[in-house]
């Protein structure tokens, strides 16, 4: 059962912030934020220049993001569409609007395509070939768990695709524990 808009907006609000356990020089916007930049930067042709601003290394980095959170809400096998619109709603809110509704939509049915083709197994590895920093592995955590408070919470078997992204990681033991702390802090505000 998706979340009611006022939990919706505080997720959007959680999205777009650095995870409050962040290291290193202050960062207004968290990781999702920052490369949506990029990606809603795409141009629509081939022709792909860095004069356009767009970063496909970003670019590659924003989609792994979100199909982290789109894997963990696929978990259940149970993605309606009220939850694909609230889905999507946080996503571009989360993100400052700076993707549009087309944009996340269309990645998110190039994801359904992914999911249904490899299974979560292989797409937990994909996500894992493309966030390889430490710093933005536990920040995946962080979005894919705030994520997954759209349907009420981080069920059991939300929580193993989590525990399936910490692992590839490589991350240190615990780094899923404080994840879901920071979450459950954050929406407790």
């Amino acid at each position: 059962m998706p979340a009611n808009q006022s939990l919706l907006g505080k997720l959007a609000r959680k999205l777009g912030e650095p995870p409050a356990y962040a290291t290193g020089k202050p960062a207004r916007e968290s990781i999702l934020a920052l490369a949506s930049q990029a990606y809603s930067s795409r141009p629509d042709g081939d022709e792909v220049t860095q004069a356009t601003g767009f970063d496909p290394h970003i670019a590659a980095m924003f989609e792994a993001v979100v199909e982290s959170a789109f894997i963990v809400a696929n978990a259940d096998h149970d993605f309606d569409d009220t939850e694909r619109d609230a889905f999507k709603h946080v996503v571009v809110l989360g993100c400052g609007n700076r993707v549009t509704e087309a944009q996340v939509l269309a990645l998110l049915k190039d994801l359904e395509d992914l999911l249904r083709e490899d299974g979560i197994d292989k797409r937990v590895q994909m996500v894992a070939r493309t966030i390889t920093k430490p710093e933005y592995a536990r920040e995946v955590l962080r979005v894919a768990a705030l994520m997954a408070h759209i349907s009420g919470g981080v069920s059991a078997v939300e929580r193993e695709v989590l525990e399936k992204l910490h692992h590839q990681f490589g991350l240190e033991e615990g780094a899923l524990d404080t994840a879901l702390k920071e979450v459950e802090s954050a929406l407790a505000e």
